[in-house]
């Protein structure tokens, strides 16, 4: 088996910069008592003014007096970790969260399927940064050596043959080894893996803890370890808190794209797709305002459930500021691929029927897209009907009617058409008092326009024009 490790250096600031667009401005985490203040993280605009991690809040004020100042959340980096554990599921059914701020993915038995290991590393790199957050990616023949290596490496690949020379060098500090052990060895002058075991393991046993003899066995791949694999939950849930207030639509599509390609992460993560979801914009001294998007098929595409909706929040009127943005979703059914021709002729940049439908419908609203159902009925002018879903009303004969009725049946002249097919009596409505007795006809114009239309039942009179097939 092959591990490959993905450590987040930065998780608790991304975390926050995936919220807001920060730009140049400098940012610091604040963490600590209400005695003792301190920055967690800051961004690289606050390090160039000498904003260090550890640094007391009173003295990074005396030294900058404008700086955007950021709570640490231990909460929004485990919901960041569940986040980035979803989104792994995608690539392998065996991802841990074992060790903090790190995921574990067992990636040998994936190569089939997403390519070459520098194939499959792109795209694992490439989507992390989508989403926003920094990483150092290595592979080891086990998780315990992946993680050990990704303190000092990015980029490693490393097999069983290669493992315990690259693992040689390493400082006892970078071992994983418990730190009391650690110093004690480094006291003996002990400061590398490859001294350690130069020493006989008998001595080692009675020097040191058992802790530490394990430690090695696993980072050597002779004692397996054992994880708690991840399964995503059956909902999703993201929030992103800004650090100010949000009065315009305009600021709010920055987190709502954020928060979309999260629900895509974790859709694709879990092989479904969502057809309705709700969007909370919470207030500070008002009821949560709740945005409901619904689609006719499930989806999962990011770009396409943002522009949904973005097309239902910015006709939202809101009463007061958004503190922070919320996306829920609970219905995740299975998602079937779009069908495609092998040479699909559809010009670039065009939409297909279902995603121009769903646009409208995020543009205009729920009722201004009504779709023409088919009914039980005879009567031309009751065989169909509009609804704002698609139903299983029967459509019976519908291919020989006319897919445009005219309002009202309108005189032809018998010299301007040509009668192709005919007479159809249709003899129904009795019972609703809308009675018709009428024989149809299928017609040509001198143009070769196809109509439908009618006389009334026993009487020679002209004929009646009722629609047009298209």
């Amino acid at each position: 088996m092959r591990w490959a490790c993905i450590i987040l250096p930065q998780l608790a600031l991304d975390g926050v910069l995936r919220a807001q667009e920060v730009g140049d401005a400098p940012l610091a985490m604040i963490t600590g008592g209400a005695q003792r203040r301190f920055l967690q993280a800051v961004n690289a605009p606050a390090r160039q003014l000498g904003l260090r991690p550890g640094m007391t809040l009173t003295a990074a004020q005396a030294l900058v007096r404008d700086f955007i100042r950021v709570e640490y959340d231990t909460l929004e980096i485990e919901r960041s970790e569940r986040l980035l554990a979803a989104w792994a599921y995608r690539f392998s059914s065996h991802v841990s969260l074992f060790y903090p701020r790190t995921l574990l993915l067992e990636v040998e038995s994936s190569l089939a399927l997403f390519g070459p290991w520098p194939r499959f590393e792109a795209r694992l790199r490439q989507e992390l940064t989508d989403l926003g957050f920094r990483h150092r990616i290595v592979v080891a023949p086990n998780p315990v050596a992946a993680r050990v290596l990704a303190n000092v490496h990015d980029g490693l690949v490393v097999d069983e043959q290669g493992l315990l020379e690259t693992l040689m060098p390493l400082s006892l500090e970078r071992l994983g080894l418990p730190r009391d052990s650690a110093r004690s060895c480094q006291r003996m002058g002990i400061r590398t893996l490859r001294q350690l075991l130069a020493l006989p393991r008998s001595g080692l046993a009675k020097r040191f803890p058992a802790e530490v003899l394990l430690q090695l066995d696993r980072l050597l791949g002779q004692q397996p370890i054992a994880l708690d694999y991840f399964l995503p939950p059956e909902r999703f849930e993201q929030r992103l808190e800004f650090n100010f207030d949000v009065e315009s639509h305009q600021a709010l599509l920055f987190p709502l794209r954020r928060l979309c390609a999260d629900l895509a992460a974790f859709l694709h993560g879990r092989d479904c797709g969502v057809e309705r979801f709700a969007l909370h914009m919470e207030h500070r001294s008002a009821a949560d305002t709740r945005l409901d998007v619904g689609l006719l098929s499930p989806e999962r595409e990011s770009e396409r459930l943002f522009e949904l909706a973005r097309g239902r929040l910015e006709r939202l009127q809101l009463s007061t500021a958004t503190q922070a943005l919320r996306l829920v979703a609970e219905d995740l059914p299975v998602f079937v691929p779009e069908r495609r021709e092998l040479f699909d002729d559809r010009p670039q940049r065009s939409l297909v029927w279902l995603q121009l439908r769903e646009r409208l419908r995020a543009r205009l609203g729920e009722g201004a897209v009504l779709a023409v159902h088919a009914r039980d009925d005879h009567r031309p002018e009751h065989a169909w009907r509009l609804a704002t879903e698609d139903g299983s009303g029967s459509h019976g004969s519908a291919d020989k009617r006319p897919g445009w009725l005219l309002p009202q049946a309108k005189q032809l002249k018998e010299n301007e058409v040509r009668i192709l097919g005919g007479p159809e009596r249709i003899e129904s409505g009795w019972w609703d008092a809308d009675d018709i007795r009428r024989d149809y006809f299928l017609i040509e114009t001198r143009t070769g326009q196809l109509g439908w239309a009618y006389r009334a039942f026993g009487e020679a009179g002209p004929l009646m024009l009722q629609g047009w097939f298209a």
